[in-house]
Protein backbone atom coordinates (compact mmCIF):
# COMPACT_ATOMS: atom_id res chain seq x y z
CA UNK A 1 0.00 0.00 0.00
CA UNK A 2 2.89 2.29 0.81
CA UNK A 3 4.89 1.86 -2.25
CA UNK A 4 1.84 2.44 -4.54
CA UNK A 5 0.88 5.77 -2.83
CA UNK A 6 4.26 6.64 -2.71
CA UNK A 7 4.71 6.13 -6.91
CA UNK A 8 1.19 8.10 -7.04
CA UNK A 9 2.78 11.54 -5.50
CA UNK A 10 6.03 11.22 -7.23
CA UNK A 11 3.92 10.74 -10.79
CA UNK A 12 1.83 13.78 -9.74
CA UNK A 13 4.66 15.96 -8.86
CA UNK A 14 6.53 14.69 -12.49
CA UNK A 15 3.38 16.29 -13.89
CA UNK A 16 3.09 19.53 -12.39
CA UNK A 17 6.58 20.04 -13.03
CA UNK A 18 6.77 19.42 -16.23
CA UNK A 19 3.18 21.19 -16.94
CA UNK A 20 4.81 24.21 -15.40
CA UNK A 21 8.27 24.28 -17.63
CA UNK A 22 6.19 23.65 -20.63
CA UNK A 23 3.87 26.68 -19.76
CA UNK A 24 4.67 29.90 -21.65
CA UNK A 25 2.97 33.43 -20.62
CA UNK A 26 -0.08 34.02 -22.23
CA UNK A 27 0.92 37.57 -23.03
CA UNK A 28 4.30 39.60 -24.13
CA UNK A 29 3.49 42.33 -21.54
CA UNK A 30 5.01 41.58 -17.55
CA UNK A 31 2.34 41.17 -15.26
CA UNK A 32 1.87 44.43 -12.64
CA UNK A 33 4.19 43.65 -9.31
CA UNK A 34 6.08 40.71 -11.49
CA UNK A 35 9.39 40.58 -9.99
CA UNK A 36 11.79 41.53 -13.35
CA UNK A 37 11.70 44.03 -16.03
CA UNK A 38 13.22 44.05 -19.63
CA UNK A 39 16.16 46.29 -20.22
CA UNK A 40 14.20 48.77 -21.94
CA UNK A 41 11.72 49.38 -19.11
CA UNK A 42 14.50 49.46 -16.07
CA UNK A 43 16.10 51.88 -18.68
CA UNK A 44 13.13 54.19 -18.87
CA UNK A 45 12.23 53.98 -15.06
CA UNK A 46 16.41 55.32 -14.75
CA UNK A 47 15.84 57.86 -17.14
CA UNK A 48 12.49 59.09 -15.37
CA UNK A 49 14.77 59.58 -12.51
CA UNK A 50 17.24 61.33 -14.00
CA UNK A 51 15.08 64.03 -15.45
CA UNK A 52 14.66 65.58 -11.49
CA UNK A 53 17.80 65.71 -10.72
CA UNK A 54 19.65 69.11 -12.48
CA UNK A 55 22.50 67.97 -14.51
CA UNK A 56 24.96 70.49 -13.38
CA UNK A 57 24.05 70.51 -9.77
CA UNK A 58 23.12 67.20 -8.71
CA UNK A 59 21.57 66.62 -5.39
CA UNK A 60 21.10 69.12 -3.80
CA UNK A 61 23.06 69.24 -0.46
CA UNK A 62 20.66 68.43 3.03
CA UNK A 63 20.37 71.44 5.37
CA UNK A 64 22.65 71.53 8.37
CA UNK A 65 20.55 70.62 11.50
CA UNK A 66 20.68 74.16 13.65
CA UNK A 67 20.37 72.25 17.09
CA UNK A 68 23.56 70.16 15.99
CA UNK A 69 26.28 72.43 18.28
CA UNK A 70 23.59 72.41 21.31
CA UNK A 71 23.48 68.34 21.15
CA UNK A 72 26.98 68.12 21.29
CA UNK A 73 27.31 69.99 24.21
CA UNK A 74 24.76 68.38 25.99
CA UNK A 75 26.45 65.17 24.55
CA UNK A 76 29.44 65.84 26.86
CA UNK A 77 27.69 66.86 29.93
CA UNK A 78 27.08 63.10 31.35
CA UNK A 79 23.81 64.17 33.46
CA UNK A 80 22.23 65.73 30.13
CA UNK A 81 22.97 63.30 27.67
CA UNK A 82 21.20 60.78 30.18
CA UNK A 83 17.89 63.12 30.71
CA UNK A 84 17.95 63.61 27.14
CA UNK A 85 17.54 59.55 26.40
CA UNK A 86 14.55 59.88 28.68
CA UNK A 87 13.07 63.13 28.28
CA UNK A 88 14.32 64.27 24.89
CA UNK A 89 17.13 66.35 23.74
CA UNK A 90 15.18 70.01 23.74
CA UNK A 91 13.95 69.60 27.32
CA UNK A 92 17.39 68.31 28.90
CA UNK A 93 19.06 70.96 27.18
CA UNK A 94 16.27 73.58 28.54
CA UNK A 95 16.81 72.39 31.75
CA UNK A 96 20.66 72.15 32.22
CA UNK A 97 21.36 75.41 30.01
CA UNK A 98 18.36 77.22 29.73
CA UNK A 99 16.08 78.17 26.62
CA UNK A 100 16.31 76.21 23.25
Amino acid sequence: MKPLTLLALLALAMLCCTSQADAKPSSPEPRKGAAFMTRQEGSEVVKRLRRYVDPGQGAPAPYPDPLEPKREVCELNPDCDELADQIGFQDAYQRFYGTV
